[in-house]
């Protein structure tokens, strides 16, 4: 009979855990804000000083050669023998006269070994052998080393230590277990993470946390959606550190040396301040920044760790529907999800601001004390009458009939007051009317905004009634992946409407989170016609509310120009493509503004050689140097200069590239720093 195979005919073969077992137990040290921190080397701050190639091998070659005379005269008696003298009162007559020869071997030829090894070491602290060393020949040496597999240990992260250390040594050897098995993956060990702090929060027990994890293993504490991954990745993601690599540093005079060549990323952090990037069309803002934060943002929705909000135009590339919980594609017909338009509120004054500012948020004066106050009065005044009769808010035609004043609405709505006994709503509701015949009333502007909702291919959206199912952002509770799609062809401005309602209803509802341990963050794919003053006081608050958004932008021309200082300056990251306009640089070299420099000013002055002799000496600088003899004047002085200029960030900065700045919510800082987005 032949063997019984080990498995059937067929089947895939068992999965190998030593991949992830070397990623988990790979060194992430701590480092400057932005730096990928992934098997991470730290530089010195300073950089060192670098001789050229040319220079440094020419000297080395002459160090070596005068070494070579210096020998040669001494072996040779042309410089006496005096260099034998120690040799002669450090040893006793016998061992220099004796006839062994293996005395006289040790005697002379290691004093002679010594003599040649002082004068190398002379020669070559001359000549800069070890950097010759360092940069020409170790590199070429160089050969990947085998990593061996290294013993688990008590601060092996493969093992959980934290879970031995509370006593939960079966949960700790089934996870370490299912780890080297290769049936653990980074999202289920950041998930784990994730319930594991619950447990040192107070929030689980225990019991029911190690029940879990002898139950389902890696599979324990699931995600709502019972994902554990996304159905594809375009970045390098590392969720031990939260961190999604965009790039690398440019290895540019400009970059502080610690960053340069270094690996450029982004955790919730740094996102925790806000991101403002600004580029013009192809410049890499969708494909390089917002699809690598979605989907680290999608990740760590998936551990438990973030609540993330998608809005961008229907076809963005904004990542599959499978990686999202909920896909609201606003004028779709196929659309399963809903938007709800007032956010999920039963309170009308609240539903009310949020509804102004989406409305005519746009329309308020930018400067100091511009707001949105009486079109959220007026919006009030009918939504809580409304509200108290039908225990609902109106939907997009019932709202715009009652802006325009329609009789028959009202005297209904009136009537239904009367019935409930509703005194003070109908005084509200006597106000509205009142106001409808003065000619400043702001009614007609709101009806007008409404209007853009109340077309036919928005016909099936924003119910009311609980027939659909809507989505409202006080789901922000929740680790919940959301993706809304908003129909930019032939609907333009509903769609900028429609993205200044959602970052209100989010702003509004993550301040009222219980749970401000779980990340918020909102990304707009496109804020033009989104930043309102309203909008840029709002994102000032993210910050204390553990959430922030990330904004895009083609030129800061989309924002008035009263509001585009406060927007920079309400952001911690700002981002600045390649392709900005000089206008655009301004803005951003004013908010970087300047900083001290050394200024090195050379005055290089030819020398002329009238001798033979001198012209010799003059031949040989010029073949070790390549340079003809000069004789330099060397002025430094400390100057204020502009980190990066208008002008450079128009023209220096190359296509694939952009300038970033970095600030955590602890305060960390980075400054400008030129990014490869390719790399």
């Amino acid at each position: 009979m032949p063997p019984r195979p080990p498995a059937p005919p067929g089947a895939p073969p068992l999965p190998d855990g030593s991949a992830f077992v070397t990623w988990l137990r790979t060194p992430r040290p701590e480092a400057l804000p932005g730096v990928w921190r992934f098997g991470h080397r730290p530089r010195s701050a300073q950089e060192p000083e670098q001789m050229p190639s040319r220079q440094l091998l020419t000297g080395a070659l002459i160090a070596f050669l005068v070494g070579w005379l210096i020998w040669s005269l001494l072996a040779n008696g042309y410089l006496g023998g005096w260099w034998i003298l120690p040799l002669e009162l450090l040893t006793p007559d016998s061992w220099r006269t004796s006839d062994s020869q293996i005395v006289n071997l040790v005697v002379w030829d290691g004093y002679t070994l010594l003599v040649v090894l002082a004068i190398m070491v002379g020669v070559g602290r001359l000549g800069r052998w070890d950097e010759v060393w360092r940069r020409f020949v170790k590199p070429r040496l160089r050969r990947p080393e085998p990593r061996e597999p290294q013993p688990v240990t008590e601060e092996d992260p493969v093992g959980w230590p934290a879970l031995r250390a509370a006593g939960a040594h079966d949960a700790a050897e089934r996870l370490a277990g299912e780890a080297r098995q290769g049936l653990m993956r980074d999202v289920d060990h950041a998930r784990i993470t994730r319930a594991w702090q619950g447990v040192l929060g107070g929030r689980h027990s225990l019991a029911s946390f190690t029940g879990a994890v002898l139950s389902h293993g890696a599979g324990a504490c699931p995600h709502p959606s019972g994902a554990r991954d996304l159905p594809v990745r375009q970045a390098r993601h590392d969720l031990v550190t939260g961190q999604v690599r965009l790039g690398t540093t440019a290895d540019d005079a400009r970059n502080p040396y610690a960053y340069r060549g270094t690996g450029l990323a982004l955790d919730p952090d740094l996102l925790g301040t806000s991101l403002l990037a600004v580029g013009p069309a192809g410049s890499g803002k969708t494909g390089s920044v917002v699809r690598p934060l979605t989907e680290s943002l999608c990740l760590h929705a998936l551990a438990g760790r973030a609540a993330v909000v998608v809005v961008g135009a229907a076809g963005a590339h904004l990542g599959p529907a499978d990686a999202y919980d909920v896909v609201v594609r606003v004028g779709h017909p196929d659309s399963v999800y809903d938007l709800d338009l007032y956010g999920g509120t039963t309170d009308p004054d609240e539903a009310a601001a949020v509804l102004a500012e989406a409305l005519v948020g746009d329309l308020t004066d930018a400067h100091a004390g511009g707001d949105t106050r009486r079109s959220t009065t007026v919006l009030a005044q009918l939504l809580g009458p409304f509200h108290a009769v039908h225990g609902r808010f109106p939907g997009v035609p019932e709202l715009r009939q009652l802006l325009d004043g329609t009789p028959g609405p009202l005297a209904a709505l009136r009537e239904g007051l009367r019935a409930a006994g509703h005194e003070s709503l109908l005084r509200e509701l006597d106000a509205r009317e009142r106001q409808m015949a003065h000619p400043g009333d702001v009614g007609g502007v709101l009806a007008d905004r409404v209007a853009l909702l109340d077309r036919p291919a928005f016909a099936p959206f924003f119910d009311t009634s609980g027939q659909t199912r809507p989505f409202s952002l006080r789901a922000l509770d929740h680790p919940v992946r959301v993706r809304i799609d908003l129909p930019e062809r032939g609907h333009a401005d509903a769609s900028r409407m429609l993205a200044r309602l959602v970052l209100a209803q989010f702003t509004a509802s993550v301040s009222v989170r219980e749970d401000r341990s779980l990340f918020a963050c909102l990304v707009l794919d496109d804020a033009s016609g989104v930043i309102t003053p309203e909008a840029v006081r709002a994102v000032q608050r993210l910050r204390s509310a553990g959430a922030g958004v990330v904004l895009t932008l083609r030129t800061l021309d989309d924002v008035p120009r009263p509001l585009r200082g406060p927007l920079l300056g309400s952001v911690g990251c700002r981002m600045a493509l390649a392709g900005l306009t000089p206008w655009d640089g301004q803005d951003f070299a004013a908010v970087w503004g300047k900083e001290w420099t050394d200024a090195t000013d050379v005055t290089d002055r030819q020398i002329i050689a009238e001798t033979p002799a001198g012209k010799a000496v003059h031949m040989l600088r010029r073949v070790i140097t390549g340079k003809a003899p000069t004789a330099r004047a060397v002025t430094v002085r400390q100057v204020e200069r502009e980190r990066w200029s208008a002008s450079e960030l128009a023209h220096a900065v190359p296509a694939g590239h952009a300038v970033l700045s970095l600030t955590s919510v602890k305060g960390e800082h980075a400054p400008p720093l030129l990014v490869d987005l390719r790399g």
